[in-house]
């Protein structure tokens, strides 16, 4: 079976430097200038582990059922049941910290879910919660940029309302967990080695997702009511890379990211704006699943040989990245009849977008265990990749890391439209975290394309006049760290003045 057309053309022209012609009459353009590769990030992704990422899963598996309802379950053996999950894993954050010095703050949001009496109610008695997080501080101050990642750790079975049935949840969602941990070990190993980023860090495992989502609208309400500047929400659910044995439509090289279009929180004028500009692809969540595709190429190259062990306590099974691991833009905010907990974050108004596999396996997702047919049935460890998971992890912590060093995005973009011209006239304020040395670049592409393809720095200035029609193309500004790392890209709003 082939590749889908259009996704080899879009990788290969990004790996290539391909890029689409300007308009005629173009001038002072340039193609798009490659992002930073820093090595201290990617020192650090090599010591993402594909062993620790199984022993993660395997250890989340052991809890017997880690169903939402188990938590009130009184009957349960010891040791089973989600709140000694919820326990191993703040355990596991506080180890991490303990390795890097205490660079961790590990917290726990606990709450009671009161009973619904909804027919279709997936909690109809009041049900206890646990979201368990870390938040690894910047030096930037409250202004500097926040990103989280986030996977859950609640399983089901085929009855969503039995707590008690054996449900494993290795692939939905121990994997996004251990996605969460593994960055987490990344970026800890990197503050460790004295690399300390301007911006804030958060990583979760959040519960009741699988009973609606209430563990993500828990902190993403709280989140909000605290004021976390968050630019990017990363929620990993399903990313095992399903090995059944014949699957033959489970691609190893690819993950999908799924985003929302127009935002959730959109007046009914700024849908109005949206879709009059042609930019409901240009949401905050489009275009941090963007930036998420335009990073990975410069860090998942084929590797000629596998590297040898890192000083500084770096693990020595290191991940070769062959063949090159890449993410695929998918233009929705999820799959059809699903939901994820990155929508919890759109709900408050964050960017989030979700990362899963390419082709699921429905018979190993809310499936109680048994075999019918010669067919198992179930979401076991054995039909995981652990080698996938911690690309996956890896991408996760290469995009945190990235966003966590550049300025926050700049304000109030604008496009100048006084005049009937073929001219673009860009201005902008400055952003609010801009550390000495910020500069701005402006990126466009044609109208039918998903990607960047051309970019002209506009220095420290906050304005930029392109000799580009403004209505041939999709425009954004983004704020650059002296180092190269960029912000979010900012599309502009027509201005008359």
């Amino acid at each position: 079976m082939k590749r889908i057309a259009v996704v080899c053309g879009l990788l290969a022209g990004i790996a290539a430097g391909v890029h689409a012609q300007m308009p005629v009459g173009a001038t002072g353009s340039t193609t798009l200038a490659p992002l930073r590769v820093d090595p201290a990030v990617k020192s650090a992704l090599g010591g993402v582990s594909a062993e620790q990422v199984q022993a993660d899963i395997a250890k989340l598996v052991s809890f017997g059922t880690r169903s939402t309802l188990s938590s009130m379950d009184t009957e349960l053996p010891q040791g089973q049941g989600i709140l000694p999950a919820a326990d191993w894993i703040t355990s596991e954050f506080e180890a991490i910290s303990k390795e890097c010095g205490g660079c961790l703050e590990v917290k726990r949001d606990e709450f009671v879910q009161p009973a619904s009496t909804d027919p279709r109610a997936r909690v109809t008695r009041p049900t206890k919660l646990v979201n368990v997080y870390a938040i690894l501080h910047g030096t930037g101050g409250d202004k500097a940029p926040w990103v989280l990642v986030t996977g859950h750790y609640d399983s089901r079975a085929t009855d969503v309302m039995d707590g008690k049935l054996t449900s494993p949840g290795a692939n939905d969602d121990a994997s996004g967990v251990a996605v969460s941990l593994e960055s987490a070990r990344a970026m800890a190993w990197l503050t460790k080695a004295g690399v300390k980023l301007p911006g804030t860090m958060v990583f979760a495992a959040v519960a009741g997702e699988e009973q609606g989502l209430f563990g993500s609208a828990h902190l993403a309400k709280l989140a909000k009511s605290e004021g976390w500047p968050l630019k990017a929400v990363l929620n990993n659910d399903i990313v095992g890379g399903d090995t059944t044995p014949g699957e033959t439509g489970q691609y190893k090289d690819v993950v999908r990211v799924f985003s929302e279009s127009i935002p959730a929180t959109a007046t009914p004028g700024e849908q109005r704006m949206t879709l009059g500009l042609g930019a409901e692809n240009d949401s905050p969540s489009r275009e941090l699943a963007r930036q998420i595709v335009e990073l990975a190429p410069a860090y998942f190259k084929p590797a000629t040989e596998r590297p040898a062990a890192l000083k500084g306590g770096m693990r020595s099974q290191l991940i070769r990245l062959v063949p090159p691991f890449h993410p695929v833009m998918i233009l929705r905010r999820d799959r059809y009849l699903r939901g994820g907990d990155h929508t919890s974050f759109n709900a408050e108004g964050f960017p989030a977008v979700r990362f899963t596999e390419w082709r699921e396996n429905f018979d190993h997702q809310h499936q109680t265990l048994r075999t019918e047919n010669g067919v198992v049935y179930g979401d076991l460890l054995k039909f995981v990749d652990f080698a996938y998971v911690a690309k996956v992890a890896q991408l996760n912590a290469l995009t945190m890391a990235s966003l966590a060093a550049a300025p926050s995005e700049p304000q109030h973009v604008r496009v100048v439209t006084k005049e009937l011209d073929n001219y673009s006239n860009l201005q902008w304020d400055a952003s609010a975290f801009a550390p000495q040395g910020t500069t701005y670049e402006v990126v466009w592409r044609d109208t039918n394309e998903n990607l960047w393809t051309h970019s002209q720095s506009a220095g420290a200035e906050t304005h930029l006049t392109l000799d580009v029609s403004k209505d041939n193309v999709l425009f954004g500004v983004r704020a650059v760290s002296a180092a190269g790392d960029r912000s979010l890209a900012v599309p502009p709003v027509p201005e008359r003045k």
